[in-house]
């Protein structure tokens, strides 16, 4: 894909979430608060995800590795 065509693409986004949120009705004011607001809200979603998500799979990888079987050594079994 060329610059060009890129550009033309992500503007025709734009114009599509404006045209689903009916924000291109809002005063620029109103837009500038309900951007800031939607990108706070996504901004906090991925952060969110980032965060407790590894660790919900983290737990949910040890705990099904040692329901089959797959457990992992004492480490003071180790040493004696």
């Amino acid at each position: 894909m060329d610059v060009k065509s890129m550009k033309n693409y992500l503007y025709w986004l734009f114009c599509q979430f404006e045209l689903i949120t009916c924000s291109y009705l809002m005063e620029p004011w109103e837009k500038v608060l309900f951007y800031t607001f939607n990108i706070t809200v996504l901004v906090m979603l991925m952060y969110t995800a980032y965060i407790f998500v590894s660790a919900h799979i983290s737990t949910a990888f040890r705990f099904f590795s040692q329901l089959f079987g797959n457990q992992q050594e004492n480490t003071v079994s180790v040493v004696k």
